[in-house]
C-alpha cells in the first residue's frame, strides 16, 4: 500500500534525503554538494512517500511567489518504480501546494520524466537546459 504525507519530523526529512541521495547522487551521479540546498532547512515543504511502510519516495515543494508553487526533488526508489508511488506523491505535493493558496504549479523535470508530467497536466514552459548537474532539464507548468 502507498501512503504519503508530510515530513514533519527531523526523522522523516532524513527519510526524504536519504531516498534523494540513492536517486540523485548515488544513482544519477549528481554531485553531493548540489543535492542538497538552503531549502531543505529553511522553508521547503518535504513530503515521504511509502510502500508498506517503507520510505521509497521523496519530493519537495517551495513557494517562488505568493501563488505559485514549485515542485522539487521528486525521487523515487528505483525498486519500486512503475508502481504509482511517483504518481501519488505529485498528487500529494499538488494539493499541499493548493491546500496552503497556490493556484500555478511550476517545476523543472529531467527530460526522460517528461512524459510522467505531462501525464499530470504539466506542459513545457521553455526548451531543454542543462541545471547544473549536467542532466538535461526542462520547466514545466500548469494551473493549480
Amino acid at each position: 500500500m502507498i501512503g504519503v504525507r508530510l515530513a514533519q519530523t527531523p526523522e522523516e526529512v532524513q527519510h526524504c534525503l536519504r531516498v534523494r541521495w540513492t536517486v540523485f547522487v548515488e544513482e544519477q551521479g549528481v554531485r553531493p554538494g548540489d543535492e542538497q540546498d538552503a531549502h531543505d532547512q529553511d522553508d521547503a515543504v518535504h513530503a515521504l512517500a511509502t510502500l508498506d511502510g517503507v520510505p521509497c519516495g521523496a519530493g519537495r515543494l517551495t513557494f517562488t511567489a505568493p501563488s505559485v508553487a514549485k515542485i522539487e526533488r521528486m525521487a523515487v526508489s528505483e525498486e519500486v518504480r512503475q508502481r504509482g508511488v511517483g504518481k501519488a506523491l505529485l498528487a500529494f505535493l499538488e494539493s499541499e501546494a493548493r491546500r496552503r493558496g497556490a493556484t500555478r504549479l511550476t517545476l523543472s523535470a529531467q527530460v526522460r520524466a517528461r512524459a510522467f508530467y505531462e501525464k499530470a497536466g504539466y506542459a513545457a514552459s521553455g526548451g531543454e537546459y542543462d541545471d547544473g548537474t549536467g542532466i538535461a532539464h526542462v520547466s514545466m507548468e500548469k494551473s493549480a
